[in-house]
């Protein structure tokens, strides 16, 4: 049982942080902590991580998602977690994390931004302690008060789930959803469009690109589909270079009545 238990990788607890801050919200923040000193993401002078609430339970699977929202919201709440959102695309709403810490610094407690130059120092300057004394960093019980602070944010905690460089495996299925709309258009008009198309990828990553969801693909060959679909001359226009151009926007907040629209109005050639 004993072997079963240290093959389990550990979360690194602060007591002073947890009755500063609250026991949840000490594991949590110590956990970004942790991530923000392996980030390369670099934004106004600040390392950010980024992650879903659910990708984050991942990472502590003995609370539920809900509990795990809670606690960041409460932390952001306390202005101890700064959130923003970096990502390239507007339909991607993954939420980017930092820590002020100078905010934690001022509740008494030693930590360092992994951005400063002052913590890059600090960090080395304690390894290379360690390792000329021969001492390991992660079962250590002869560092000063200090070190031991500084120990608990700098060791491996338990990244249950690596968090990508980048939000590409985030947005890569909402950035380009081609299959899912044309999958519900072909099944809508009786029709054989291929999502492999380079023109119609285009049409549809500039829609998304605009921040407009698969919800609203599927509104717009809804309306549409019932002003045309049984009109022979109006029907050929169901396609995608018609549906997903320009007049995308005003075919989406069209009024669900049908309308004789003249080919000047459709602006074909977009």
């Amino acid at each position: 049982m004993k072997n079963a238990v240290t093959l389990e990788e550990t979360l690194v607890i602060l007591p002073s942080l947890a009755m500063k801050i609250g026991f949840r919200e000490a594991i949590i923040l110590q956990q970004i902590h942790y991530w923000l000193t392996k980030s390369l993401h670099i934004i106004e002078g600040r390392k950010w991580v980024y992650n879903t609430y659910r990708d984050w339970q991942k990472q502590f699977p003995f609370w539920s998602q809900s509990t795990v929202k809670r606690t960041i919201l409460n932390l952001e709440k306390q202005g101890l977690l700064i959130s923003g959102n970096w990502n390239t695309l507007k339909l991607d709403k993954t939420k980017w994390y930092t820590i002020d810490y100078e905010k934690i610094n001022k509740l008494g407690l030693t930590l360092f931004n992994p951005s400063s130059l002052e913590a890059k120092e600090y960090s080395a300057r304690i390894h290379t302690d360690l390792v000329s004394t021969g001492t390991n960093i992660t079962s250590s019980a002869d560092l000063d008060e200090q070190s031991a602070v500084s120990k608990c944010f700098i060791e491996r905690t338990v990244p249950v789930q690596e968090i990508p460089d980048t939000t590409s495996d985030t947005t890569t299925k909402k950035e380009i959803p081609v299959v899912e709309i044309l999958d519900y258009l072909n099944h809508k008009t009786n029709s054989h469009y291929r999502p492999t198309t380079g023109k119609t990828k285009r049409l549809i990553q500039s829609r998304i690109n605009e921040g407009f969801t698969l919800a609203d693909f599927k509104k717009v060959i809804d309306l549409k589909t019932a002003e045309w679909l049984n009109d022979p001359y109006w029907s050929r226009y169901l396609r995608p270079e018609t549906l997903f151009g320009t007049k995308f926007e005003s075919y989406l907040n069209q009024k669900g009545m049908r309308k004789r629209l003249t080919e000047e109005d459709l602006n074909l050639d977009d």
